[in-house]
């Protein structure tokens, strides 16, 4: 491991501060579950680490007037355990279970899950399927982003050097949307996704309205299957439309051949994936009619 110089500061504007110093030569450290092993193998010093993990104003989930909050510092454990979003998002839970191991979820963090932006990440479908949205501070202030433009590229998000993930923003409109979440991996636990899907919709007089469906391990970052939701909006519910979304989800991804799984697996992965979290986001909806 090369050297670095180390800083935890106290509050928020502290690590804004120290962020703006030193950038661009500094990096984050929340949960730490990625970066410290890729510290460990990094052929430079990342020339500063600033460590985040025990900001107040990265805690906490609670409802606001623009919808659920959850703070970019909140670990997978404490998603699977809130009530709030058992109550309005459920599908977060399903997606938080399936990330790594027990002392994985106790330390990673939701944020760090979303700034490391690997293309196979647990929590991106769902958020993209609920229309999260993700607020961004620095030292010129706070801004907004949809996650779809804060996913960049693999590895690379939205976020400059002197900035960092303030909190992620599920719309109110959103919550209790019925939605699912599925993974498929080469073991049930602990497992790097071939192929993640989630999908996410209303049903008012018996048609689809506001379709979400999105992929993850597919493309070079977490992507909606835009012809896919369009093939179902505002047309009446029924299984065929279904599978005919499914099989049009398999055409707008570019999922990669390797010794883990060849492509046309991952393509029936996909359709199957599909169809399936939209057969249950079906049900939840059928449940709460």
């Amino acid at each position: 491991m090369k050297p670095f110089d180390f800083i935890q500061p106290a509050t928020i504007d502290a690590a804004v501060l120290v962020l703006a110093e030193h950038s661009p030569n500094v990096r984050i450290l929340n949960g730490g579950t990625d970066y410290l092993v890729e510290l460990k193998h990094a052929a430079q010093s990342p020339g500063v680490v600033v460590d985040i993990s025990r900001l107040k104003d990265l805690k906490g989930i609670g409802t606001i007037d623009e919808g659920l909050r959850i703070g970019a510092g909140v670990t997978h454990t404490e998603i699977m355990a809130d009530p709030l979003i058992k109550e309005h998002v459920p599908a977060m839970i399903d997606a938080a279970h399936t990330v790594g191991a027990v002392q994985t979820r106790n330390l990673g963090t939701l944020g760090g899950n979303l700034v490391t932006c690997v293309p196979s990440m647990d929590s991106g479908p769902t958020l993209l399927a609920l229309d999260a949205e993700v607020t961004i501070l620095g030292a010129k202030g706070t801004r907004k982003s949809s996650l779809s433009d804060f996913f960049v590229a693999p590895r690379k998000t939205s976020l400059e050097p002197d900035e960092l993930l303030l909190e992620i923003i599920i719309p109110k409109q959103n919550l209790g949307k019925p939605a699912s979440f599925i993974k498929f991996g080469l073991r049930k636990g602990q497992a790097l996704a071939l192929v993640n899907v989630a999908s996410a919709f209303w049903v008012g007089e018996n048609k689809f309205k506001d379709v979400r469906i999105a992929l993850g391990a597919v493309a070079p970052v977490v992507i909606r299957a835009a012809k896919a939701e369009a093939i179902l909006e505002g047309q009446t519910v029924s299984e065929n439309l279904i599978r005919e979304a499914a099989k049009i989800a398999v055409g707008e991804a570019k999922p990669i051949n390797d010794f883990r799984a060849s492509l046309d697996y991952r393509n029936d992965l996909i359709e199957v994936g599909t169809r399936r979290t939209l057969q249950s986001a079906l049900e939840t909806s059928n449940t709460q009619s």
